[in-house]
């Protein structure tokens, strides 16, 4: 069986040995877990956000950066491949393990953070893992959490429980969304973005078979919600996506006609706005918007592919560019 955890070991490593390189900083978090800032009290780098990207997606994604042409729209591109992109994405690079605490339990503010990576494998506390039918083997783990504070030790005595580490076997990494680490990572999940929405539809995962996508990079906002705006919008409105499918042309067409964007009844505007309209609920937000833009489905019984959906760059330039 594949292991997420030991996959990505390596990656951390490697991660570890280039902290000054890629601008983090490491140390010891509570009951002596390690922690990688890569963008709180450091800059960080959209380097490290790669890197943090591949761990997440558990060692079995390609996440690389290209530079866009003229053509492109836009200087800087993320790309993003697996060829097993149920586990990379959905048992691994899926933000989808709740944690939290209250000021009671911290001593001081509320917590919230949504857990990724490959830790969430070892604890599987998420429903997703019963039909996925995967669970790691026990390991050194590594989690990730966009947050701008450290977690505090109720959380991390939390992680530790369910996961059934000691603290020497966690690494924790932090990437606020206002760093470029924080960015990129939220960006390089363009596939995974895919991958659920396709689970939302009820498609048979087993059936995903390959998978890649491609989605522009924008700098960070220093404004929190501006940030995360600029993340969904590099998605719901830049994204394009390319799944192979071991299902026949209805299938893969009712998938490819399902997946954008532009299904929503919030399409068309920028997300920060749509957020603020919502007043920062995103149980709010219709669901259907968390998208690709752009959706390409392959059929591997027909050797057909079916596209929907389009990219809409000039929307992302209005409010990236300065001079658009």
């Amino acid at each position: 069986m594949l292991s997420v955890n030991a996959l990505s070991q390596p990656l951390l490593a490697d991660l570890l040995a280039r902290t000054e390189e890629w601008k983090l900083a490491v140390g010891p978090g509570p009951q002596g877990i390690r922690v990688v800032d890569a963008g709180i009290d450091v800059p960080g780098s959209v380097a490290a956000g790669l890197a943090v990207a591949r761990i997440c997606m558990g060692g079995l994604g390609e996440v690389t950066l290209r530079q866009g042409g003229e053509s492109d729209g836009w200087p800087t591109w993320i790309d993003v491949r697996s060829s097993q992109p149920v586990l990379a994405c959905l048992a691994s690079q899926y933000a989808g393990w709740s944690l939290s605490a209250s000021k009671a339990e911290t001593g001081g503010k509320k917590f919230f953070a949504l857990g990724s990576g490959p830790a969430r494998a070892l604890a599987c506390k998420e429903a997703l893992f019963t039909e996925l039918h995967y669970r790691d083997r026990p390991g050194p783990a590594c989690l990730v959490l966009e947050v701008d504070s450290p977690p505090p030790e109720v959380v991390v005595n939390k992680v530790l429980h369910d996961c059934g580490l000691a603290p020497e076997q966690l690494t924790v990494i932090l990437t606020p969304t206002v760093s470029q680490a924080g960015t990129t990572q939220v960006v390089a999940r363009v596939l995974e973005v895919a991958l659920h929405k396709a689970h939302v539809l009820g498609f048979p995962l087993h059936q995903v078979i390959g998978g890649s996508g491609t989605a522009p990079l924008p700098p960070p906002s220093p404004d929190m919600v501006d940030a995360m705006g600029r993340t969904n919008d590099a998605i719901l409105y830049g994204a394009r996506v390319h799944l192979s499918v071991d299902a026949d042309d209805n299938a893969a067409r009712a998938l490819a006609d399902s997946l954008p964007s532009a299904n929503s009844r919030d399409y068309g505007r920028p997300f920060a706005e749509v957020f603020r309209e919502y007043e920062f609920d995103f149980y709010r937000v219709d669901p259907n918007l968390f998208a690709p833009a752009e959706a390409w489905v392959s059929s591997l019984k027909s050797g057909r592919t079916w596209r929907a959906g389009a990219l809409d760059l000039p929307l992302l330039r209005r409010q990236w560019l300065g001079n658009a």
